[in-house]
């Protein structure tokens, strides 16, 4: 079975997503994007979701972890949570 590992930031707004994907295409660490600007308690930890397989996460999201380019900023993903930027940091098949 699939798995991946990904970290992520949530923001209430598809302009503060793109606003720190900008941010971060320009050099700002992710970790500390996350930390400073998550909704999700996992922003305390750069953002990391650890590892987790398809359905265990809410479908617009696996859709991105499961066929996106690992190690690239993805994003805006729209949940029914807010806006998300995403890292997908390893994936096995």
């Amino acid at each position: 079975m699939s798995q991946a590992e990904a970290r992520h930031i949530l923001v209430p707004s598809e302009d503060a997503c793109i606003e720190l994907k900008t941010k971060i295409e320009a050099g700002l660490d992710f970790a500390e994007a996350a930390a400073e600007h998550s909704q999700c308690p996992s922003g305390r930890s750069g953002g990391s979701l650890g590892s987790f397989g398809p359905g265990q996460m809410v479908q617009e999201f696996d859709e991105v972890v499961f066929t996106g380019e690992i190690g690239k900023v993805l994003g805006p993903v729209k949940t029914q949570f807010g806006y998300h930027l995403i890292e997908i940091t390893k994936r096995s098949e």
